[in-house]
């Protein structure tokens, strides 16, 4: 039997950036919020002296041990999923204080307004036709210009470093808060070969900071030192921009928010149309709670968002057959066998400092994204950023030669010293648009510790997928042509390059999905539950695709406007809002 604690204002599952965004808004207001984090408690503190590349990057402490918890997978409906127990490069999604916030790498990008409008902007300029049978493309129900406020905000709370995109004039309200990162020579060479073929480059936008910085709730945020130990590390000098550092940290100083650790959110509890709390465990003791709150927000990553609404029976399950339901709808992801590939030139006479960096240090540009393409003429929709990032090369994961090398012996050692800091490797990441079958559900065989279902997850590429990633390798090719590599190897994609089902990525998006139309999607745009209106579901979970970069910007952005919803409920006693008016469901 669950012991029921005492009531709070608002109940948070986890404590990343969307949770912690939600934290720090609410208890800033005066509410008593709780936030329910299952992994173990972690403070900037710990990171000092972290620079363990074996124990961070290879074994992988600070991510989701899929020994202890995972899901399934499969590529079409007509297989047995089966469990994913291998922490490999894609399975690092975080757990503990402060999420995956604390472990990225940093890249901070805006999607693009057609993102956001996809339907309505791809027929209104090729017709309904261009669209594929099987593609469940739609529209998020709001717009960029209705977003761009948020997205100002959430550079200022987080000191984004970085300039503005060329090709994006009048979309900004205001500069990065900080400066673009330092030059290298890597970023040097991309941009003078980019531009002498006609393209914008610009630098990305960083949360590793190029100077100090205090944000408008007063934390500070250090300078970065270029150490190159960003991705899958927290900080070592509090220069890079995490949850921890600003969001938690000013949801603690109000007095209002306790954070508890090593608890395991296992249904959303409701009666009669209303969210009541959270039933979680606490993984230490095995004791089971309920907490009760006047307003839940459930802010995981997107498989845990997904399972927890399933588990809880609320909402419509999708089913891929009728295209009925929406809970496990429109699953998207930035998987590394294909979205996230890399073209690598390797240079006989250019040498560059590769073991200095962060983890969003370099240079990307948007000439082949969404709209700036004529797609009558491709084989694809959406479209894709070319990049180059100097993260850091650390001995144990880079050792890369040109093609054709020995993998062992003599050659590969004098390859290997040689070509250490004689590479530069262009990274294409493209738009991920949702298919019918790709989508998730609870899986009917497998279970965990607690005996409930593990999530089940179904994703196959299209020839859509593998077009669009063909021919940015053959755009990065030529631009490392234009660099003057000497040897270009380019990732080899053919009709046999399929979703991997031993792995998971980093970028995943859809299952509780944003929109205007309770029949097709989840959550409104305030990411609240368009048949609970006390219930608000945050994070990637409610992107119907992902976009052409990194998505971490547009969840913070979505998470400052869901807060805005949250409060108006609170203020209220509850309705339905979208676009700040009470819709028809809920009068």
């Amino acid at each position: 039997m669950a012991k029921m604690l005492p009531k709070t204002d608002v109940v948070i599952v986890g404590s990343g950036w969307a949770g912690g965004i939600a934290a720090a808004e609410l208890s800033k207001k005066g509410y008593k919020v709780v936030g329910l984090e299952r992994g173990k408690a972690q403070v900037r503190e710990d990171f000092i002296g972290s620079k363990d590349e074996l124990r961070y990057d290879s074994r992988k402490v600070m991510f989701q041990d899929l020994s202890k918890e995972t899901l399934t997978i499969r590529n079409t409906t007509d297989e047995v999923a089966s469990p994913n127990r291998s922490n490999d490069t894609n399975a690092i999604n975080g757990t503990d204080t402060g999420g995956s916030g604390v472990h990225w790498n940093g890249m901070v990008y805006r999607w693009l307004p057609t993102d956001f409008e996809m339907l309505s902007k791809t027929v209104e300029k090729y017709g309904k036709d261009m669209i594929p049978k099987d593609m469940t493309v739609q529209d998020w129900g709001i717009k960029y210009d209705a977003l761009e406020p948020y997205y100002d905000k959430f550079e200022k709370a987080t000191g984004i470093s970085g300039e503005p995109d060329p090709l994006r004039p009048g979309q900004r309200s205001s500069d990065y808060p900080t400066p673009p990162q330092k030059e290298t020579e890597i970023i040097r060479t991309f941009t003078k070969a980019a531009k002498e073929l006609g393209y914008h480059p610009y630098r990305i936008a960083s949360a590793n900071l190029s100077e100090a910085y205090t944000n408008p709730d007063g934390e500070t945020i250090n300078g970065c030192v270029y150490c190159a130990f960003c991705e899958a590390f927290g900080c070592d000098f509090g220069a890079k921009a995490d949850p921890i550092a600003t969001v938690l940290a000013t949801a603690s100083k109000t007095g209002n928010y306790e954070l508890r650790n090593n608890a395991y959110a296992v249904r959303v509890v409701h009666e009669n149309g209303k969210a009541t709390g959270i039933k979680y465990v606490d993984t230490e003791t095995g004791e089971e709670f309920i907490q009760p709150a006047d307003l839940v927000v459930v802010s995981g990553f997107v498989f845990s968002n997904t399972r927890l609404m399933l588990l809880s029976e609320i909402g419509k399950p999708y089913n891929p057959k009728d295209g009925t339901g929406v809970i496990g709808k429109n699953l998207t992801a930035h998987q590394r066998n294909l979205t996230h590939t890399r073209v690598r030139g390797f240079f006989d006479e250019k040498k560059f400092n590769r073991y200095a960096g962060t983890g969003a240090l370099g240079v990307t540009m948007d000439d082949f994204n969404v709209e700036q393409l004529d797609h009558t003429k491709l084989d694809f929709l959406h479209g894709f950023c070319l990049r180059t990032s100097q993260r850091g090369d650390r001995p144990i994961s880079n050792n890369h030669v040109p093609e054709g090398t020995p993998s062992w012996g003599p050659e590969f050692k004098e390859k290997s010293l040689f070509y250490a800091n004689r590479r530069i490797d262009v990274q294409q990441q493209n738009g991920a648009l949702p298919w019918r079958e790709n989508y998730m559900d609870l899986d009917p065989t497998y279970r965990d510790v607690f005996g409930d279902p593990l999530l089940r997850v179904t994703s196959k590429f299209h020839d859509q997928d593998r077009n669009i990633v063909k021919y940015a390798h053959q755009r990065s090719k030529e631009l490392l042509e234009q660099m003057g590599a000497d040897y270009i190897t380019v990732p080899d994609i053919n009709e046999d390059t399929e979703f991997d089902k031993t792995s998971l990525s980093d970028h995943t998006g859809g299952g509780v999905i944003m929109g205007e139309n309770p029949e097709t999607s989840a959550v409104n745009n305030y990411s609240q539950v368009w048949d609970m209106d006390n219930l608000f579901v945050v994070g990637a979970s409610s992107f119907p695709h992902l976009g052409s970069s990194n998505p971490t910007a547009t969840v913070g952005t979505l998470a400052y406007r869901a807060t805005e919803g949250m409060i108006k409920v609170l203020e209220n006693g509850g309705q339905l809002i979208q676009d700040g008016k009470e819709t028809a469901a809920a009068k």
